[in-house]
């Protein structure tokens, strides 16, 4: 089993290290060994089984079933963080029960609440969160999916690719822009999977997740689904990315250790000249670093889930922190337990090999790496700007 002495930071309490035991005592009695095949059902297993045991209840308010009364980012991280460790399909179905609730929770009216929520919590109801396109993956602003009000309705043209559960989720919180007035604005829909007007396009990925594009064509989706007011989309959008970005370095961090276990438990069996790998100094060198780069990124993680939770206050740099370094070294400590298992690491279905192809899509999506560096400098430029003019 991995090191679990991060649970001793003062970053939780003790509600925290409970919630942390019995996620993990759950998922080493109920988490199934995934497949490759039967996807979608396998996920919607997955979602019913989080929403029995309860685990679903910790994405949506109280109010609506939950745990919280707001969103808890710890116990968010520390769920996904195990569940990777685990499963790299039941962390994606818990992600995207996640944000494809965020928003609803966040800006919804209280009819979008009480009908979706509770039922995202029990796993009856999958959710999907609509934003990227073609021409506009981290570049928000550049969506070009449109959103026209006609009387009681919006009506919806264009497409939007590569969307977790797309094909599998019952609703697709769907990002367009629409005018107010004069000006070019963002709005956020809720719109329901048999919508007339909206077809399913598969993709099949490296990692065995659903995902695929939506097309939308004169889709007609009452103005009841509209999340927040006309022109909030991109701040819906940005603040539901800001809770569930930093749980995103959780996970990454949560498939790092699951890949250092490994290889542990290989080097220290494994004979070679007369001894065990693990007595070789250039693979305690690999190890010490694997260690050191968990360690730090659990800490960029759980810094920015505290910061959120006891703070109050926004997240975005420590956020993108988080998520920058932990996806980045999770890729660079799963090569090296590869790298350690040798031909061991690449048969096909074996856990470094899913770990491989599961790692990849983290340093992309919610912002890629590149994107989470630009945030970190525009928020360190503008804090030395105020900083300056005080």
């Amino acid at each position: 089993m991995p090191d679990r002495s991060f649970l001793e930071w003062p970053f939780f309490d003790d509600s925290h290290r409970h919630l942390a035991n019995e996620i993990r005592n759950w998922c080493q009695r109920e988490v199934p060994k995934p497949e490759d095949s039967h996807i979608e059902q396998q996920c919607r297993t997955l979602a019913g089984s989080l929403g029995s045991a309860g685990w679903l209840r910790y994405v949506i308010p109280s109010q609506y079933g939950g745990v919280h009364d707001a969103p808890d980012v710890r116990s968010l991280c520390l769920i996904r963080e195990t569940l990777a460790y685990h499963s790299g399909l039941a962390e994606f179905v818990f992600a995207m029960q996640g944000l494809g609730s965020g928003p609803i929770t966040l800006f919804g009216s209280e009819a979008l609440k009480r009908r979706y929520l509770p039922k995202i919590a029990s796993g009856e109801t999958i959710g999907a969160f609509a934003i990227s396109e073609p021409e506009a993956g981290s570049d928000v602003r550049n969506i070009r999916t449109e959103g026209t009000r006609e009387g009681d309705h919006f009506i919806v043209n264009g497409t939007k690719s590569w969307i977790s559960n797309c094909g599998l989720a019952d609703y697709y919180v769907t990002f367009c822009r629409c005018p107010v007035g004069e000006e070019r604005r963002y709005a956020a829909l809720v719109v329901d999977a048999g919508t007339p007007g909206l077809t399913i396009e598969p993709v099949q990925m490296i990692a065995a997740h659903p995902l695929g594009n939506l097309h939308f064509n004169n889709c007609h989706v009452p103005a009841s689904a509209l999340l927040g007011a006309e022109g909030d989309g991109l701040k819906i959008a940005l603040a539901t990315l800001d809770i569930f970005r930093s749980t995103v370095g959780a996970a990454a961090a949560g498939f790092a250790r699951r890949a250092l276990h490994e290889a542990v438990c290989f080097a220290s069996h494994r004979q070679a000249f007369g001894q065990t790998l693990s007595e070789f100094q250039m693979i305690q060198a690999k190890l010490a670093e694997m260690a050191l780069a968990i360690d730090a990124s659990a800490l960029l993680v759980y810094r920015a889930a505290w910061t959120r939770d006891v703070m109050r206050r926004p997240i975005t740099r420590e956020a993108a922190m988080a998520k920058l370094h932990a996806t980045e070294e999770a890729q660079r400590v799963i090569d090296e337990a590869v790298q350690i298992l040798g031909a061991r690491g690449v048969v096909a279905g074996s856990i470094t090999e899913r770990l491989y192809r599961d790692i990849r899509s983290l340093r992309i999506y919610e912002g890629t790496s590149e994107i989470q560096k630009l945030i970190i400098a525009a928020q360190v430029l503008k804090a030395a700007g105020a900083s300056d003019a005080g």
